[in-house]
């Protein structure tokens, strides 16, 4: 327990450190933070006016759970350029030589992450709420929506701190990060996966993002069941959400911690 404690206080510590850093660059903070509103105003007003939702209804209200689901997943690109700075600028050497706990700085770095993207989840419910989207079965379920975001945000953060300590430079985090932008388009997002080839629709509907998109919409009230015979992560897109959120735990967390100690 005392080992527990230790680990739990120096990861707020570095929890704090990530925080601090964001104060002294707020340009990355804001730029954070615009990235959601940019996104309700690109595709829900530019593109929107070009796509049908099936069975009729507002566009943006049907898009506003992808564009929750594309912004829990930019923790994967946030996280990975982070760690791979510290990585590569001699932090994590740093890090190494104090009498800390060695699990603090993964820690400390999806902790911090964390609470980034309830920011920029804030800053998108409310540009959502502007353009007219709601949450139509109330409080409850809208807060289990909440809750499976964060969950699964956390569980892709502890791969976005592997990646960083596996690429180790900064510029090449970087270079890497437009690679995520099509595993969020592959996906149920932005329009319905009905009308893709057949083993693109495979990919889609086995897609995290596309899970996560389903839950959000079913427990928002924004839109209907799937129709036809949907893949078990779209016709049980809740219970899909926890079980992705279990595995990439389980893969990921043992190994950014291996990496960091090696």
């Amino acid at each position: 327990m005392t080992r527990v404690r230790w680990a739990f206080a120096d990861g707020l510590t570095l929890v704090g450190r990530e925080l601090g850093r964001l104060r002294h660059d707020p340009g990355e903070l804001v730029a954070a933070l615009m990235f959601p509103a940019v996104m309700v105003v690109l595709f829900g007003y530019v593109f929107g006016s070009a796509i049908q939702v099936p069975g009729g209804g507002d566009y943006r209200e049907y898009l506003m759970p992808g564009l929750f689901a594309m912004v829990t997943f930019s923790s994967v690109m946030g996280v990975m350029t982070r760690t791979a700075a510290d990585a590569s600028r001699g932090v994590m050497d740093r890090f190494r030589s104090l009498p800390m706990a060695r699990s603090a700085v993964p820690f400390g770095q999806t902790g911090a992450d964390l609470l980034i993207g309830l920011l920029m989840l804030g800053v998108m419910v409310g540009a959502g709420l502007l353009v007219g989207w709601r949450a139509r079965l109330g409080l409850g379920p809208a807060v289990q929506a909440v809750l499976l975001m964060v969950v699964l945000r956390y569980a892709l953060a502890w791969a976005g701190v592997y990646a960083g300590l596996a690429v180790r430079d900064d510029r090449v985090a970087d270079a890497l990060v437009p690679l995520f932008l099509p595993f969020t388009m592959v996906s149920n997002a932005f329009v319905p996966t009905g009308g893709m080839p057949g083993w693109l629709r495979f990919l889609a509907d086995w897609n995290p993002v596309s899970a996560l998109t389903a839950a959000t919409r079913e427990l928002f009230g924004n839109s209907d069941a799937p129709a036809g015979d949907p893949a078990w992560p779209l016709a049980h897109p809740v219970a899909a959400v926890l079980l992705w959120s279990a595995v990439l735990l389980a893969i990921f967390a043992p190994l950014s911690l291996r990496a960091h100690r090696r």
